[in-house]
């Protein structure tokens, strides 16, 4: 399938995509720092970074929890990842001296699950993000603070082979396509095309 942007970009967005396929080796200290540095420096409104991270690495002692978050289908090939990772936001925020909600908290734990994400592919690491999982059990089982918001679990891992994952998953172990910027970029209202259509050749 092919991926060719429309307009010049750096080659890592492109290449960046969500394998299931993995191979279960140990992720070193220094690929997680290295991620986590990243998200790290993640732009956020008023420097809030509500971002908060949860990691257990595969064969640790929290990773039957983790698994066990994860609807059926996600477990299967989840199971295989390095590490999962939940990632949570603080809803909360102190402005002019007072803690009040902040309503960029996903958004901005958005941004630094990027920044992850991004420098763990520089390192020869994937992602996938999980929203499949049990949002409930996850504040339970990971001791999470009313104030917080669980957003996604994250596997992390290197490429495996495909004959790792169910025949189900086959079709889909291929990085996907996105909607042309006429989708999605308006101008002056909501619908309005800010740019003219146009498709890289195949």
């Amino acid at each position: 399938m092919s991926r060719t942007p429309d307009h010049p970009v750096a080659p890592l967005f492109v290449d960046r995509w969500s394998p299931r396929s993995f191979s279960g080796e140990a992720i070193p200290d220094a690929v997680l720092h290295s991620a986590f540095e990243a998200a790290r420096w993640a732009p956020s409104a008023s420097n809030g970074q509500p971002w908060r991270f949860i990691v257990s690495r595969n064969g640790d002692a929290a990773w039957p929890v983790f698994l066990g978050l994860l609807a059926t289908r996600n477990r299967e090939w989840a199971q295989r990842a390095s590490a999962l990772v939940a990632i949570v936001s603080n809803t909360l925020i102190e402005r002019r001296g007072e803690i009040v909600h902040n309503g960029s908290h996903s958004f901005d734990t958005g941004a630094a699950w990027a920044n992850f994400a991004h420098q763990a592919l520089l390192l020869g690491w994937h992602t996938h993000g999980i929203g499949g999982f049990d949002r409930a059990g996850a504040r339970f089982a990971l001791a999470i603070p009313d104030d917080h918001e669980v957003e996604a679990i994250v596997a992390i891992g290197r490429r495996g082979t495909l004959d790792t994952l169910h025949a189900d998953f086959h079709p889909q172990e291929a990085p996907s396509t996105r909607r042309p910027l006429i989708d999605f970029v308006f101008e002056g209202r909501f619908g309005a095309p800010a740019i003219p259509q146009h498709r890289s050749a195949a």
